[in-house]
C-alpha cells in the first residue's frame, strides 16, 4: 500500500481530474490496520487465512497447488470494477476499489470459519478426503489409478455398497450405518473399498459408479488436462501465435452466445512500446531517445 500515492496515481490525485476514473488498489492486508504495511505473498496470506489449517493430512498442512490467494485478490478486483462501471453508468461518477488478499481468501474460508465459529472445532486435515462426509476422497483401483467418488445419502451408500463394492450386507454393519459411524470408522472402511478396487481397472471403477450414478472423478495429472476428452469436445483449445512460434491456449472459461472471444498472438517484449506512447502523447522524438537510452 502508498506505492500508487507515491508515484501520483492514487484514486485521491487522479479523481479531481478524472472524475469518471475507476481505480483498483490490491494490497495483502489493506490500506489501513495493523498490518498495512507487512509484507504479503500468497502463501503467507494462505498462512493467515488459516487456508493450511485445514490443508493437508492430519500429520501435515499443505500449501494449494495453484496461487489462490493472489487468483482470489484478481477475481474480486475483477468483479469490484465492473460493480463500478455500472454505478458510473447510473451516477456518472467513478469510484475506488480495494482489495486486500487477506480478505480476499477469508471470504473463500466462510463454511469452515461458521464451522469453527464462537469456539467450536474447525473441520480437520483429511488429506484429499472430505472432512465431514463419508467415504468422499480417493480411493486406489488395482491398475495403479486413483478414483475420487463421493456419497451423499444413505440412499446412494445402499447403492455402493449394492453395485460398486458388491457387499450388500455392508449396509446393515453397525460401523458404517451412517455418515457418523463412517466418519469414526474411516480407515476400516477405506481398506473395504480399496480392496473391492484391487483386481478392478479406473475405466470398471468408474463405469460401475455412472451406472448407479454416484459422483466420481478421476484423479488426473497435469498432462491429462492438456488430453482432457470434455475440454477437447468443448473445442476449449486454440492456437495462438508468439515469438517462440504457435502455443495451445484455453479460451476464457465463461462462453456467451452473442460473441467470440479473440484469441490474438502473444506480443513480443516491447511490440507495442511506440504505440502505446504515442497514444500517450509522446513525440516520435521522445520515444525515440526513449528507445536510444534502452528505456524501451
Amino acid at each position: 500500500p502508498g506505492a500508487a500515492t507515491r508515484m501520483s496515481l492514487s484514486f485521491e490525485a487522479l479523481h479531481t481530474t478524472h472524475p469518471r476514473l475507476v481505480v483498483c488498489d490490491i494490497s495483502g492486508y489493506g490500506s489501513d490496520g495493523p498490518y498495512h504495511n507487512k509484507k504479503a505473498y500468497d502463501l503467507l496470506i494462505q498462512s493467515e487465512a488459516a487456508f493450511l489449517s485445514v490443508t493437508g493430512t492430519p500429520d501435515e498442512p499443505s500449501k494449494a497447488g495453484i496461487s489462490i490467494a493472489d487468483i482470489a485478490a484478481g477475481m474480486y478486483a475483477y468483479s469490484g470494477v465492473l460493480s463500478a462501471l455500472i454505478k458510473r453508468q447510473q451516477t456518472g461518477e467513478g469510484s475506488h476499489v480495494e482489495v486486500s488478499m487477506l480478505e480476499a481468501l477469508a471470504e473463500w474460508m466462510g463454511f469452515p470459519m461458521y464451522y469453527a465459529y464462537d469456539g467450536q472445532s474447525p473441520p480437520a486435515r483429511n488429506g484429499a478426503a472430505h472432512a465431514t462426509i463419508c467415504p468422499y476422497g480417493p480411493f486406489g483401483i488395482g491398475d495403479g489409478n486413483v478414483v475420487m467418488l463421493g456419497l451423499q445419502n444413505e440412499r446412494e451408500w445402499k447403492l455402493f455398497c449394492d453395485k460398486i463394492l458388491c457387499r450388500p450386507e455392508l449396509t446393515a454393519d453397525l460401523r458404517f450405518d451412517t455418515n457418523v459411524h463412517r466418519l469414526e470408522n474411516r480407515p476400516a472402511l477405506h481398506e473395504i473399498i480399496v480392496e473391492a478396487f484391487a483386481d478392478l481397472t479406473v475405466q470398471e471403477v468408474v463405469a460401475r459408479l455412472d451406472d448407479a450414478s454416484i459422483a466420481n472423478a478421476r484423479v488426473n495429472q497435469v498432462g491429462d488436462l492438456w488430453a482432457h476428452p470434455q475440454l477437447h469436445a468443448r473445442q476449449r483449445f486454440h492456437t495462438v501465435g508468439s515469438p517462440a512460434g504457435e502455443l495451445k491456449a484455453l479460451l476464457p472459461p465463461a462462453t456467451v452466445n452473442t460473441f467470440e472471444y479473440r484469441m490474438d498472438a502473444v506480443p513480443g517484449l516491447g511490440e507495442h512500446s511506440t504505440a502505446i506512447l504515442r497514444e500517450l502523447g509522446h513525440s516520435e522524438a521522445a520515444v525515440d531517445a526513449l528507445r536510444a537510452e534502452g528505456v524501451i
